[in-house]
């Protein structure tokens, strides 16, 4: 699953399934991440259209580059646009050749000129969502430098002028709704880590179903795994899942592998009460690659990871860079709500419905899953 809106920044796409796969298969976002010592590549795509952005990270940095402190900027979100004033710090600015502001969809650079050259006084290639360029106005206030922004979406509400792990957690609020999220992914240790970070950043309670299914049996998976076998936790971990997707406002790092529920595509029902959050490590060493995988994964549907709503591809593991690859995690659940704002509420519909299965095409009330797919193709929207 994920956006379908086009963004000038990092985002979306639509990967063109044929129609049948558009009725049965969620929209994706995928977002590819280089860890942990080259800059890190971010891709995310979705569903129609393919539209990608490099983004290039260090281990001490976020997303956005922003080379000026808190202190230097005001910022404040009004109902159609954003104002930004930024401290011209006493430079003589004669007339308006000496500043130069180019806002461009998700980009945004500003620069004075100093002593014969030009100095950035700010750099950032992702706001916090989409501007119209066209719209864009600047003057001077004293010694402020005032831009203001219009909004391409009005109803947003921008926590800060860029998009930064600050921003996304303050802005993931008012867009998730209390909407659980579930990780799922090849390696129990990531998705557990992620989920924590996640949880911790949102506010949301932490959850593994790890901790729960060993607390249950009073002893480790891997014991679990060697007494009874896999389908043994696979269906223990379904239980809890089933008794978690109620839950709201939850983070849940869920059993990597084939011995997870997670990894059996029959095993969905109740991860699709939440947004699902799929943690893909890669060979691939680049953007394409990595969007010619994800195609592969979302035609031939053998992956039952492949069913998330959202993708995040990882080339490598680094725990020292978790707060990197949850930031992606909202960065793309962020897009993928923008693009449809119903999906938080399908999610709650779904799950008043009693999690029967039939996600993203909910059918009425009184639709028996055991009778099959109904005749009729219609259902909520």
């Amino acid at each position: 699953m994920a956006s379908t809106t086009t963004t000038c920044t990092a985002l979306i796409n639509s990967l063109q399934p044929s129609s049948l796969q558009k009725l049965s298969r969620p929209k994706w976002t995928v977002t590819n991440l280089s860890l942990p010592t080259s800059p890190s590549r971010v891709l995310f795509a979705n569903g129609c259209r393919l539209k990608t952005s490099l983004i290039r990270v260090s281990s001490s940095q976020s997303f956005p580059t922003v080379p000026v402190t808190v202190k230097d900027y005001e910022f404040l979100d009004g109902s159609t646009e954003v104002e930004l004033r930024l401290q011209l710090g006493g430079r003589n600015i004669t007339n308006s050749r000496d500043i130069f502001v180019d806002a461009n969809g998700s980009s945004l650079i500003i620069k004075v000129q100093h002593s014969g050259s030009f100095v950035t006084l700010m750099e950032t290639n992702q706001l916090f969502d989409k501007i119209k360029p066209a719209e864009t106005i600047w003057y001077i206030d004293e010694d402020q430098l005032v831009i203001n922004l219009k909004k391409q979406d009005p109803d947003l509400k921008w926590p800060d002028i860029v998009e930064s792990w600050e921003s996304l957690t303050v802005g993931s609020m008012q867009l998730l709704k209390g909407t659980s999220i579930y990780i799922v992914g090849d390696s129990t240790e990531i998705n557990q880590k992620v989920a924590q970070e996640l949880a911790v950043g949102l506010g949301y309670t932490p959850l593994t179903t790890k901790e729960l299914l060993e607390a249950f049996a009073k002893q480790s998976v891997d014991s679990w795994l060697l007494a009874e076998g896999s389908e043994s936790v696979v269906e223990a971990e379904s239980a809890i899942l089933e008794s978690l997707s109620s839950h709201v406002r939850a983070v849940i790092g869920t059993l990597g592998g084939q011995h997870g529920a997670a990894g059996r595509a029959h095993k969905w029902r109740h991860l699709y009460a939440g947004f699902t959050i799929w943690l893909s490590q890669t060979d691939a060493t680049d953007e394409d690659s990595a969007k010619e995988e994800a195609r592969s994964h979302i035609q031939d549907g053998r992956v039952a990871y492949s069913n998330a709503d959202v993708v995040v591809k990882l080339q490598g593991w680094d725990v020292d860079h978790v707060k990197t690859v949850a930031q992606a995690c909202l960065s793309a659940l962020k897009q993928l709500v923008l693009s449809d704002k119903k999906l938080p509420g399908k999610k709650s519909l779904y799950i008043r419905l009693g999690c029967r299965g039939d996600w993203p095409n909910i059918k009425p009330p009184g639709w028996d899953p055991s009778a099959g797919d109904d005749a009729s193709p219609g259902g909520f929207q």
